[in-house]
């Protein structure tokens, strides 16, 4: 059976990394756009991992063109956007797919694993998926569910 752990992906300066890295974390994985309605969240995003880092907590970013083209640069300019504009912090990802015949294992999993109220397609950018500290996925939230709301889940995981 799969596992979280089993997956690599691209970051954004183009190095493979193995989400193995990442074992013993609490994850909080999120489809990220730079030019979205629910871009703010990557404010509350970022305070979420000032929090609970230390305490082996990580926010896993990963960009995605799929929704209104709304994640249009190319990964160096996803880099100033997110440091310039919210201070990101934490591991963020090159530009994928969440959604169709090119979507990253990553998320082919990750939707298997939870699939959403209306089937298991990401509907939107700043979808999230809560993942513990075993690896096992659970539970994916709506881009409408703020980062700040996850809080007591995300203690409860710590």
């Amino acid at each position: 059976m799969a596992s979280i752990y089993d997956f690599t992906a691209k970051s954004l300066v183009g190095k493979d990394v193995s989400l193995k890295q990442f074992e013993g974390k609490v994850l909080l994985i999120v489809n990220t756009a730079s030019a979205c309605g629910f871009t703010p969240q990557y404010k509350g995003l970022e305070a979420l991992q000032e929090k609970y880092g230390p305490r082996g907590f990580s926010v896993l970013g990963f960009p995605c063109n799929q929704f209104g083209a709304q994640e249009p640069g190319d990964e160096a300019q996803i880099a100033q956007f997110c440091s310039t504009n919210y201070g990101v912090t934490f591991p963020m990802f090159a530009k994928i797919d969440v959604n169709g015949a090119g979507a990253h294992p990553l998320y082919k999993f990750l939707k298997d694993e939870k699939g959403g109220l209306l089937g298991s397609a990401i509907k939107w950018n700043f979808t999230k998926f809560l993942v513990d500290r075993s690896g096992r996925v659970v539970s994916r939230h709506a881009p409408t569910t703020t980062p700040e709301a996850l809080s007591k889940e995300i203690e409860t995981l710590l």
